[in-house]
Formats: C-alpha cells, sequence, structure tokens
C-alpha cells in the first residue's frame, strides 16, 4: 500500500495490521484507529501529522485517522457514524473522522473532505486500536490532594474569543514576572496549534487532552474530564510550575464547559480567572455568569474586544473589572499585581 500519512492523534500507534474485512460490521467508536483513502478534497486539505507538521494531502492518499465527535461554531458539528458509510467526513485536521451534521455557512459551498474506509487498524490479537489511554491509565481527580502551584482558568464568551491567545500571552507576562508556567488546554478537538502558541509565548511545558489519546472532549463524560484533568495535572506536576494556566474550548453554553462551571470540584480547584470575549455585550452576559461562581478569582477581562479602543471603553463604562490588551498581557508588574489583590466586582 502506498505510504500512509499519519495523524497526530495516531503518533503512538506503530505496530498494526489493517483489517479490511470488519469494515461495514463493526461499529465504532471514538478513538478508534482507522486507515482511509481521501475522495475529494474539502475545507481541510491537510492534516497536522504524527511531528505535528502540516501534510497536505490529495486525492488518493492513504491517511490514518481516528473516529471522533466533535463540536465547533464556526468549523463542523459532526459524531462518530452509527452505521457503515461509503464516505466520512473529515472533520478535524489533527486526526478525526466523522459524519458532519452541521457546519459554518462559509463551509457550506466546498463542504468537507470526503474519505473512503479502507480498514481498521488492528493490534496483535486482532483487535481495533483505540488511542485513548493507548498503552496508559487513567487517573481519578483527588479531591484532597495539595498541590504547589496555583491555577489560571482560561475562559471565554464563545469560540475565537480570543481565549487562547489570551492564554498564551498570560504564560509570557507569568514568564517575565520569573514564573515556571506551564499551560494545559484541557477540552476542545486535537490541534497543536493552541499549545504550541503558549509554548512559543514561553511557557516551560505545554500539554492537552489528546496526550491521553481523545480525539476531542466532546460528548465525554463529567467524570471522564475530570480524569483527563487529573493526568495532565500529575503531568505538570513533575515539572514543578508555579502557575498552570488552564484554557477549555468553546463558550460557556458548551456542553463540556458548562459541566465543569457547575461542579463545585472543577471550580474549586482554580485559583484565578480570566474571561475573553468578543464584544462588550458579551462581557455583561459572561460576568454575571462566572461572578457567582469565582468571585473575586476573576481577576481580569481580556480576548477579542480588547483590539478596539471603542469597545474597551464601552465596557469600561459599565465595569469595574481590569481590561488587558495583549500589551498588558504580557508586563510582569500589571500582572503580578492583580494576581495579588482582591477585586470587587461591579457589572
Amino acid at each position: 500500500m502506498k505510504t500512509i500519512k499519519k495523524s497526530i492523534i495516531c503518533k503512538n500507534v506503530t505496530d498494526y495490521s489493517i483489517n479490511s474485512s470488519i469494515i461495514k460490521t463493526y461499529q465504532p467508536v471514538a478513538g478508534d484507529v482507522a486507515i482511509f483513502e481521501v475522495v475529494s478534497i474539502g475545507s481541510l486539505n491537510a492534516i497536522q501529522d504524527f511531528e505535528g507538521r502540516n501534510t497536505y494531502i490529495f486525492e488518493g492518499d492513504k491517511v490514518m485517522l481516528t473516529f471522533g465527535n466533535r463540536y465547533a461554531t464556526n468549523q463542523f458539528e459532526a459524531y462518530v457514524p452509527q452505521e457503515y458509510q461509503k464516505e466520512y467526513d473529515f472533520v478535524g485536521k489533527g486526526g478525526v473522522v466523522g459524519i458532519a451534521a452541521s457546519m459554518y455557512y462559509k463551509l457550506l459551498d466546498i463542504g468537507p473532505t470526503k474519505l473512503k474506509l479502507i480498514g481498521f487498524a488492528t493490534d496483535a490479537i486482532g483487535k481495533v486500536i483505540n488511542t485513548i489511554y493507548y498503552n496508559t491509565s487513567p487517573k481519578s481527580f483527588n479531591t484532597q490532594k495539595i498541590r504547589s502551584f496555583k491555577t489560571i482558568l482560561s475562559i471565554g464568551s464563545s469560540m475565537d474569543s480570543g481565549k487562547t491567545t489570551t492564554a498564551a500571552y498570560l504564560c509570557r507576562g507569568l514568564k517575565n514576572a520569573g514564573h515556571r508556567v506551564a499551560y494545559m488546554k484541557l477540552t476542545g478537538t486535537v490541534f497543536n496549534k493552541d499549545k504550541m502558541l503558549a509554548y512559543d509565548c514561553g511557557a516551560d511545558v505545554v500539554t492537552d487532552f489528546s496526550e491521553y489519546g481523545f480525539p476531542s472532549t466532546y460528548l465525554c463524560s463529567l467524570n471522564e474530564i475530570m480524569d483527563i484533568y487529573e493526568s495532565l495535572l500529575s503531568e505538570l506536576e513533575n515539572v514543578n510550575p508555579d502557575y498552570v494556566v488552564i484554557e477549555v474550548a468553546d463558550g460557556l453554553y458548551q456542553r463540556e464547559t458548562r459541566m465543569l462551571l457547575e461542579y463545585p470540584l472543577f471550580t474549586q480547584s482554580i485559583d484565578h480567572v480570566i474571561l475573553s470575549c468578543c464584544d462588550s455585550l458579551a462581557v455583561n452576559g459572561c460576568m454575571q455568569m462566572l461572578s457567582p461562581l469565582f468571585g473575586e478569582k476573576l481577576f481580569a477581562l481580556g480576548g477579542l474586544f480588547t483590539a478596539s479602543p471603542l469597545l474597551i471603553d464601552e465596557v469600561e463604562k459599565r465595569c469595574s473589572m481590569p481590561i488587558l490588551t495583549l500589551e498588558k498581557l504580557v508586563q510582569p508588574n500589571i500582572l503580578t499585581k492583580l494576581l495579588r489583590r482582591k477585586v470587587k466586582i461591579a457589572v
């Protein structure tokens, strides 16, 4: 068979056979590894390969991907298929395949890249390989564990509200202040870009849910997400950070984000919160949701709206919360002062 292009979610899959006899009878679940042939190129014309490199794909190419669900308001809503399909949709550049249920309007004309299932990747005993906790085990969230570092949650009003950039620049500001910093993306869809931005901004170590084989966290249970959380915290604890910056994907209404915010054991594990918003009105709504949950832990605002002086002015007239532009986020004296102060919230 022609060389197979392996996606980053499959990076640990090295010893496998291809079973084509079960493609119509086996019911895949999230994380199951399979080999596909590219039928036609749509909105995604590349995969992020096992080395994290952007690798272009063409019709006829063979690719190794995983089945998974996806929730992305400006990309795809997609699910693991419940039965065999003549064609599948490539819905996540990090290696996620499913069936698209809806998509952002700008994608409607071109649609998703279409794939044909060639066969499932199986191990030495013929079992379909699944990337989730492949050759490792989950760790249950430890409510009693005393951790030596402070946690800062970067959360946003929606997808593309600026929370990743806020988190990355926050890492840089903390490094400029002389701290050892780690970055974690707890929820989302596999893609290396976000954690690499944090790394390039100065984070000493970066990680995310995909390190434990999850193609995405969409439709995971609360217990599954908290186990991922514990696994990532334990991993980062080994590098002795002063701060761990934690990003959650999408917005406050998204399923997994909402579950975490409604779970006291998660919110109690957070020491500080920074909120990113697209516009001034989103600030007001999100503050009303987050203030009862986090109180004085909510220490600053950032995000896309800070690129507009007019939007900043709108927010400042109605809210007393400090606003951090990207320039302010990297200034160690401003950040250190805010993290030490008690913020009186007025909306």
